[in-house]
């Protein structure tokens, strides 16, 4: 379900297909969007979904691919989730290939205390919310360039967080699931936790793949066969030669095999 620009109908196609394989669309539907809000709000990396799509199996299975783009430099980068997922806020990824750079990320184990603390604070009644933010953006006025990350948004969703204060969220995954709770409203949330209550923030950009080769379109730059031989050539060679077990040597060669083909 889903696809490039079908954001909007990617919910009723998953009901609509679960329907079919008579499995709990509910479920489904809540890992597709939370695949969304957290690789849009919880991880700020520069990058602006725009293609999201999830696929599933009669056993409810699931595996959600989405791709963002960064206007500036012209990159892309894509986010991979599986339903082995055990916590939708802390490290969920399965993957993410890109370029590494700078990114805000409340997903880090290391945000923790962070998470938590906004969620403490979002629980508070808005006027005392709305008093720390501007107090933080009179200040930020007068931090030296060390912290210039350190930029608090202009607009926030003060609806959002009004209805965040009558549900009082438990977690920081409940918080996120919060309609109109976006990348603004975390923002927000994660510099008065540090700045005000001195919790630490995670600068750590969480891509576990990059293109060490090259890309096949030629970003960020063609690909270099003769390093790609290689590098093979060496993975090969170090499976042949590992102490593995005859089965377990041949499954790791065929997946190598099927990664780059003869």
């Amino acid at each position: 379900a889903g696809g490039k620009g079908m954001a909007r109908k990617t919910l009723g196609e998953i009901e609509e297909k679960a329907a079919q394989f008579d499995i709990d669309a509910g479920r489904i539907q809540y890992a597709s969007r939370m695949a969304a809000k957290v690789d849009s709000a919880a991880l700020q990396d520069g990058y602006h979904l725009y293609h999201h799509a999830i696929l599933f199996t009669r056993g409810g299975k699931w595996a959600v691919v989405q791709q963002g783009m960064n206007a500036e430099t012209k990159y892309a980068r894509r986010y991979h989730w599986l339903w082995k997922v055990r916590d939708f806020v802390e490290e969920p990824h399965a993957a993410i290939v890109g370029k590494r750079g700078v990114a805000l990320n409340m997903t880090a184990r290391e945000s923790d205390e962070a998470r938590k603390t906004s969620v403490d604070i979002a629980r508070e009644k808005t006027p005392r919310v709305m008093r720390q933010f501007r107090m933080l953006t009179q200040y930020q006025q007068t931090l030296d360039g060390s912290a210039a990350m350190l930029d608090m948004p202009r607009r926030i969703n003060w609806a959002a967080l009004k209805e965040v204060y009558e549900i009082q969220p438990r977690n920081y995954e409940e918080l996120l699931a919060i309609r109109g709770v976006g990348p603004a409203t975390v923002r927000a949330l994660a510099y008065t936790a540090e700045l005000i209550y001195g919790k630490q923030l995670s600068w750590e950009d969480p891509v576990k793949f990059s293109f060490a080769v090259g890309g096949k379109d030629g970003v960020p730059y063609p690909v270099h066969r003769k390093a790609m031989d290689e590098a093979t050539h060496i993975l090969r060679t170090s499976l042949e030669e590992a102490r593995l077990g005859k089965k377990e040597k041949m499954r790791a060669i065929q997946r190598l095999r099927a990664l780059v083909p003869e």
